[in-house]
């Protein structure tokens, strides 16, 4: 897909994200595979002005937990609503506390 929308000049103005609900840990627990991760996992963005072959953060070597320029689920859409021109913050909605913007 990614190839096809460059082969297209479609890609530059296309915001291409890869992710899973979860990280996965390199070990399991049991017979089904391997365990899920909440402390550390991956994705990719192509496209839409993200820099090509840019990798940012780390796990520890076991691949259990980020260790370095961890990067909170907020802050990352944050960061695509900006790519889409939007303003994240005109798009909050407070709940059972008070504004505080």
């Amino acid at each position: 897909m990614v190839r096809d929308l460059k082969q297209r000049g479609l890609l530059d103005e296309t915001i291409v994200l890869w992710t899973g609900e979860f990280g996965r840990l390199p070990v399991s627990q049991g017979t089904d595979g391997r365990d899920h991760n909440r402390h550390g996992f991956s994705l990719w963005l192509a496209g839409g002005g993200f820099r090509r072959g840019y990798v940012h953060g780390a796990t520890d070597d076991f691949g259990y937990a980020a260790v370095s320029d961890i990067v909170s689920v907020h802050d990352l859409q944050a960061t695509l609503l900006q790519a889409l021109g939007l303003d994240h913050r005109k798009l909050t909605y407070y709940f059972e506390a008070a504004s505080t913007a």
